[in-house]
């Protein structure tokens, strides 16, 4: 396994980040993992070197956190030997600072822990000042409960406003950037990414394989997920013809170096800056796959033949305004 290290912390990560989205009960989605299905992938990640886990207060109504923080104590895990990032935003309150410091507390105590490594907002929120949302999460680190705060799916304006604000008044600023990035969606290459660059913070883009898309050389599934993800559907089934040139050229590239799709779509990840992807499985072949791609080495030709047939996408992640209150699944596909 190959480590770095989050932004300008001290805090290091494998170079394959474990989605814990995939761990729960059915209540988000069908095709979650159950508790002991869960223990087993995670027992498997850290048999391989992965050290990162990252969940959310909301995923599975927080049996995610449940799952990964039992897996952990049942396994003797020391908790210095793990780094664990969760999330707040699709909660009540949002970001104000009394919501945070409330769900701060939920995910120490379903995850069994007294410190998160990473905190990260889930979305921009368009009902609290950004200074309170900034100052309440410095709050968290200087007291501890904290090592360091990350944003994920946020407009580049966006970023670097909260950026500026944390500057201004001494606050810790963001050192990781968890937004939506592969083969198949490259939109924030035209600001987002290039700011977080220019301020030294970390990338761990979700939805590395597009859902499984540059995983195979069919478009559809007939797994659970692929059946049933109406998330997956409404973020990549609109632009399928023009997408399919691209998983069509991760095929060829594959069969040229003898590796798997995916191995192809997050070597192109790391080629691109990214620090950490965050891989999602349900079976542990999954991650010995993943944990495999680091071999793989693309020249920049391999690069541009790749990205060639790609054209503008609609914004994906991030949002324009906050969802209704409960809303967590955003860009599901309505029939």
């Amino acid at each position: 396994m190959e480590y770095t290290r989050l932004g300008k912390t001290d805090i290091e990560v494998s170079r394959v980040c474990l989605g814990c989205m995939s761990f729960g009960k059915p209540t988000m989605h069908a095709w979650t993992l159950d508790e002991a299905a869960s223990e087993q992938v995670i027992c498997h990640a850290l048999a391989l070197g992965i050290n990162f886990f990252d969940t959310a207060n909301c995923y599975s109504s927080g049996t995610s956190e449940e799952y990964l923080g039992r897996a952990l104590q049942r396994n003797h895990i020391p908790r210095d030997k793990v780094v664990l990032a969760s999330k707040v935003y699709f909660n009540e309150g949002r970001l104000s600072k009394n919501a945070i410091q409330r769900e701060i507390e939920g995910s120490l105590k379903r995850l069994g822990t007294d410190y998160l490594d990473l905190f990260i907002i889930h979305r921009f929120d368009y009902d609290t000042p950004m200074e309170e949302t900034m100052e309440a999460l410095d709050g968290l680190v200087r007291v501890g409960k904290v090592r360091a705060i990350g944003a994920s799916a946020m407009y580049g304006y966006q970023f670097m406003n909260m950026q500026h604000i944390a500057e201004q008044h001494g606050w810790t600023p963001f050192s990781v950037m968890e937004n939506h990035y592969n083969l198949l969606y490259r939109e924030d290459e035209r600001e987002l990414i290039p700011i977080c660059k220019q301020m030294q913070v970390s990338l761990m883009p979700y939805s590395p394989l597009a859902a499984g898309h540059l995983a195979r050389r069919t478009w559809r599934s007939d797994s659970l997920r692929g059946k049933t993800d109406r998330v997956a559907m409404g973020k990549y089934d609109r632009s399928e013809q023009e997408d399919m040139k691209i998983v069509e050229r991760v095929y060829e590239l594959s069969e040229r170096y003898g590796v798997k799709m995916q191995q192809i779509a997050l070597a192109w990840e790391w080629a691109k800056g990214v620090a950490t992807p965050i891989v999602g499985a349900t079976k542990t072949k999954y991650l010995d796959d993943a944990v495999g791609a680091l071999a793989v080495s693309l020249t920049e030709e391999d690069i541009a033949y790749l990205e060639e047939p790609y054209i503008p996408h609609r914004v994906v992640g991030a949002i324009l305004e906050n969802p209704p209150q409960g809303v967590v699944l955003l860009d599901e596909k309505n029939e």
